[in-house]
This record gives structure tokens, sequence and C-alpha cells, in this order.
């Protein structure tokens, strides 16, 4: 049974804990270890892995203590060249090569971003659960099907971003970047409707815009369309 806890989700850091019961994971370390440890209960020497999507801050800010406290991260190869960080628990991964952390099989994928060779995690666990995590990027490509937990950014919403430009809340330029690099709730609901979602029990929704999104709209807005329980930490 996958058991998700959101530890920090934002511009300001993300961290996400996930566990099958038998290995529990961090997805992103983009804040700093001793807040993780905090938020934990200070039970963190459990975790048999840490999987980062990029190397922007916000992502992965604690990879120095996390490397110290002894547990693996891993990342692209693109992605641990932009970190520049020299150390044997950093393992690379390539997109379409399945590895495994204790019990799970994860599949890396390419995603869209402004950043050097972004990836997201496909993670499979012996009951053939399947959790779909992808941050940071415009688009999806594929399609996954038999998932039962996505976790997904809802970074914005283009109506209330275009009302923000229009009323000078947010620059204009900004548009332009946030439509390559980020995912809108316009996009989301596309991905989700182009993915088989019958065994689907929990979405969440991530990342989402201090300035250009709302919470609740969103939530609601994704419960109608897909009938699935969602959660917007």
């Amino acid at each position: 049974m996958i058991e998700i806890k959101a530890l920090a989700t934002g511009s300001k850091g993300n961290c996400y804990y996930v566990t099958d019961g038998q290995t529990p994971l961090l997805l992103e370390a983009g804040i700093p270890f001793k807040d993780i440890r905090k938020r934990l209960n200070f039970r963190t020497s459990d975790i048999q892995g840490v999987l980062i999507t990029h190397e922007h801050q916000d992502h992965c800010k604690g990879i120095n203590d996390v490397l110290k406290a002894g547990i693996n991260v891993y990342m692209s190869a693109g992605t641990a060249g932009a970190i520049d960080i020299k150390h044997h628990r950093i393992k690379t991964v390539e997109a379409k090569k399945q590895f495994t952390i204790g019990s799970w099989t994860i599949l890396p994928f390419d995603v869209q971003h402004d950043s050097s060779e972004p990836i997201g995690y496909l993670l499979m666990n012996q009951q053939r659960e399947k959790l779909l995590f992808a941050t940071d990027t415009y688009y999806i490509r594929y399609r996954f099907p038999g998932l039962t937990h996505i976790m997904v950014e809802c970074n914005y919403s283009l109506a209330i971003l275009n009302e923000n430009i229009v009323a000078g809340r947010v620059p204009k330029v900004m548009k332009k970047r946030l439509l390559r690099s980020h995912f809108s709730l316009e996009n989301v609901k596309e991905f989700l409707k182009a993915n088989d979602l019958s065994k689907v029990q929990e979405i969440w929704l991530l990342h989402l815009s201090d300035n250009n999104s709302d919470a609740q709209l969103f939530k609601q807005e994704i419960m109608e369309l897909t009938g699935k329980m969602v959660f917007v930490p």
C-alpha cells in the first residue's frame, strides 16, 4: 500500500516522502535535510534513496546533507553535471532504463523543462501499484497504463496568469517562460484525459504557483474531471 507525505511543495522547496511499506524513498530534496528530518519526526535512517528530477535549487538544495547522511541520490547525468557535486552516493540513471531500489522498480522518463536533462519517474512496487511522479515540465509525451497514484505538477492556470498580466501583477515576460517550463492546469487535464485512470486511487497536484494558481479551484476541477480523490498539499 503506497503512502505519500508532502514535506514541502512550491517554488520555495519540494520534497515528498513515499513508501510501499517496505522501502521508503524521498522524491526531491529541495529543503534542508534538518527540515526533512523534523517533518518525518527524525525517522530518516530507513530512507533507501532520493530521486531528483533536475538541478534547480527548489528540488536539490538539501543534497549535500542527504549524501552526508549516507543516502544514495539518483539523477540523470545532465543533472549531476549541472549540480557539480562529486560523491560516490550520487547514482546516475537514464531515461527509459529501469533500475531498482529495494522493493521498487523505477523507470525514469524525459520531461520538458529549462534545465539539463530533467526527468520524471514511474515507480512500481511488488503489489503492482504504480506511482507516477512528474514535476517542472510543460508537457508529458508518454501514456502510462495501470497507474494507481499520480503526483503531478499543476503550477498555474492560463486564465489566472492572463488576468494577472492584464492587471500588472505579473510581468508579461513570465508567460513565455511558464509556457515552456511548467505544467498548467489546462495541460494537466489533457494529460489525465489521455491516460487510463481506471485503477487510480489518488491524484496529488504539486508545485502550485504562489500567484497564478487557485488550490481550491484546481482540486475541484480535477475531481470533477476524474472522479478521483485529489490532494493539494
